[in-house]
């Protein structure tokens, strides 16, 4: 009989022992900045065709899909940030796995972007001259003088 009550209360959502620990994770955001990462974005897709998809759900601060520089297309994802972390997390559960120009778009939290720092200057490479005229090379080998 305690078994059966114990049981009828787990399935009614009454036990706050078995409930509580979910319904925090369930309900509590994972989004620490206002700010989404968009990925699986069509090569076509523009800011402002990315700023008419996103702005349903609250107000917009930037909209930005992300070029290549070299050959100024898109690198098929984007960031999207909003005024504030509630808006963001409507845009995400409302966008997430949602087509957008015709492919399925997933929306992230962003990470912080990492700070790299720069790559050492290059050094001068000492080439070896030898007995017959030619120099060693790292690349190549030898080359002819």
């Amino acid at each position: 009989m305690a078994f059966s009550s114990a049981f009828r209360r787990v399935l009614n959502g009454s036990s706050s022992i078995i409930t509580s620990p979910f319904a925090s994770i369930r309900f509590s955001s994972t989004l620490t900045a206002p700010k989404l990462f968009i990925s699986g974005l069509n090569r076509n897709t523009t800011d402002e065709k990315l700023r008419e998809a996103f702005a349903p759900f609250g107000q917009l601060v930037e909209a930005k899909v992300i070029m290549d520089r070299a050959t100024q297309r898109s690198k098929g994802f984007a960031f999207v940030t909003y005024a504030s972390i509630e808006e963001a997390e409507k845009a995400r559960e409302g966008m997430n796995a949602k087509f957008l120009d015709g492919w399925v778009i997933f929306v992230d939290p962003a990470k912080p972007k990492e700070y790299r720092p720069p790559p050492p200057p290059p050094q001068p490479e000492s080439q070896q001259s030898s007995d017959f005229g030619f120099k060693t090379n790292k690349t190549i080998g030898w080359c002819g003088n």
